[in-house]
């Protein structure tokens, strides 16, 4: 019987949690499998062994596993698959399947434009992307076209990049550079949830002017619904996004 089992970040942040859940859940609605369950990477319950043991229990003999996660980083690449492989050991008959995550995809600048809300954006508006930040050269490349995507959606000024950690240019930098042009600038956290980070930066930008306006976080939106739905198919259909990891479905 096939299973598929959603894998969330997981947050300190009680509400990021519930909306990653309640997010998930309604995405499942798109998705034919008699089995699904959500679970979390870190700091949330359950886990990945937990969630796969759920599956397992309900009759799943095969799971279709899938980052809830933007994009392409070592969460995706190498913690999920690492807790999946010693996962697996406790049920070697169950086949497994990776799936990948939203990445680079042309519904999400349409969510982009949405939450600048391009109708209040005068001429020479500028955006400033924040990503999460990762070490991973894959969402720096990411990152920059999603950027290329947006400015070809719309005649911005400039679409630039920056992180929250882990990468460069980092937020406070990038912030602090670009408010120093009077120019409206719209500031888009590329983020999927509420919480601490999203919360750090609203402080950062209570100090510069009207001009710097912070925007809503991409939020689980319609959109990413059915990105995740395709993702699934993918999954279940044992197209791997990296060709090491078609050795889960062994």
């Amino acid at each position: 019987m096939q299973a598929v089992l959603y894998v969330c970040h997981g947050s300190r942040v009680k509400e990021a949690n519930e909306q990653a859940r309640f997010f998930t859940e309604q995405a499942m609605k798109l998705v034919d499998a008699p089995i699904q369950e959500v679970c979390y990477l870190e700091l949330a319950a359950p886990s990945i062994a937990q969630g796969f043991a759920t599956c397992v229990t309900k009759g799943a003999t095969r799971i279709a596993v899938v980052p809830v996660l933007l994009l392409t980083a070592v969460h995706a690449k190498e913690d999920i698959p690492n807790e999946l492989l010693h996962v697996k050991e406790q049920y070697p008959n169950v086949t497994v399947t990776y799936g990948r995550p939203f990445g680079v995809h042309s519904s999400i600048i349409d969510i982009l434009l949405e939450r600048i809300d391009v109708n209040q954006a005068g001429e020479g508006a500028r955006v400033l992307l924040v990503g999460r930040g990762s070490s991973d050269a894959d969402v720096k490349r990411d990152m920059k076209q999603i950027a290329q995507l947006l400015k070809e959606a719309h005649p911005f000024q400039s679409v630039e990049i920056c992180f929250l950690a882990a990468a460069e240019p980092r937020f406070e930098e990038a912030l602090r550079t670009a408010a120093t042009m009077q120019t409206q600038l719209f500031v888009v956290p590329y983020l999927l949830f509420t919480g601490l980070l999203m919360k750090g930066m609203e402080r950062e930008v209570r100090r510069y002017g009207n001009h710097v306006v912070l925007c809503s976080y991409l939020g689980y939106h319609a959109h990413l619904q059915r990105i995740l739905a395709e993702r699934v198919s993918e999954a279940i259909r044992g197209e791997a996004f990296v060709s090491d990891y078609s050795a889960y479905g062994r």
